[in-house]
């Protein structure tokens, strides 16, 4: 089956497919704070790759958190600290993790080879965006399907051009 370009316009256009659509979005926004504050932290102010990788992960998912929420899954009113905000930062944490293990890893191989500022910089910068990278898919799935969910008793649904889940889905109307 080939891939189209209609067909994938045609797809964007789906509930699923706006959500996809702004959560990746959302992504680039998070990629693109994190990587500044990592650069800056590692490049500029020389702290190590596990520090600056904790910065810059804690730094952006907040704006991360706010954009898919509230824009990616028209969520409204107060979150709820148990079922959003836990989860969320314990898919941040777990990227974390994940990233600065192979950011960790990335460090002591240019440290072995004798690499200059520069390329450590690079390569530390490169290995943090692709560990996140690994894990976005499922985090998309994890979001769509547990974390932001609609639930009968959420208000909020028309101002954000959603509407009330059915059968533990949460549906997006397209604008």
């Amino acid at each position: 089956m080939a891939v189209t370009l209609p067909a994938v316009v045609e797809k964007l256009r789906t509930p699923e497919g706006i959500k996809f659509f702004r959560y990746s979005m959302a992504s680039v926004v998070a990629v693109a704070v994190s990587v500044v504050c990592l650069v800056f932290f590692k490049g500029v102010l020389g702290m190590s790759g596990w520090v600056s990788s904790t910065l810059a992960t804690a730094i952006a998912a907040i704006p991360s958190y706010e954009m898919n929420r509230k824009w990616a899954w028209g969520k409204s009113g107060r979150s709820h600290v148990l079922k959003e905000v836990v989860p969320f930062w314990a898919l941040a944490f777990l990227g974390w993790a994940f990233s600065t293990y192979s950011v960790a890893v990335t460090e002591h191989l240019m440290r072995v080879h004798h690499v200059g500022h520069v390329v450590d910089t690079t390569g530390v910068t490169v290995v943090y965006i692709a560990a996140f990278g690994v894990l976005w898919v499922g985090k998309f799935i994890i979001f769509n399907r547990l974390l932001f969910v609609h639930r009968p008793g959420d208000i909020g649904f028309a101002e954000h051009g959603v509407r009330p889940a059915r059968a533990g889905r949460s549906d997006v109307t397209a604008p």
